[in-house]
């Protein structure tokens, strides 16, 4: 079985975020390293291109979100944001 190396850029993280949501986060990763980059079982997942997706961590006001990119070739995702949806890349 493989297993995905995950990553979290230092740059994603953009403010301090609520326990719950980093909690969330940290689900989320463990859930990619073992079963790879497509989420469908988590809120709102889509893909928003070729290599990159999205779901939501917490709904609400705000409403907290997760982007990550994906390269199959090296098993290997990089969560380039988390925050808020309002200021999310997409």
């Amino acid at each position: 079985m493989k297993t995905w190396n995950v990553e979290v850029k230092k740059k994603a993280i953009k403010k301090k975020l609520p326990k719950k949501v980093i909690e969330l986060l940290v689900l989320l990763i463990k859930e990619m390293e073992l079963n790879g980059p497509v989420r469908g079982n988590w809120p709102n997942y889509s893909k928003l291109s070729k290599s990159t997706h999205h779901c939501h961590l917490k709904k609400g006001n705000p409403t907290y979100v997760a982007c990550w990119s994906v390269d199959k070739n090296k098993v290997y995702i990089e969560v380039y944001y988390v925050g808020t949806h309002e200021k999310a890349p997409y």
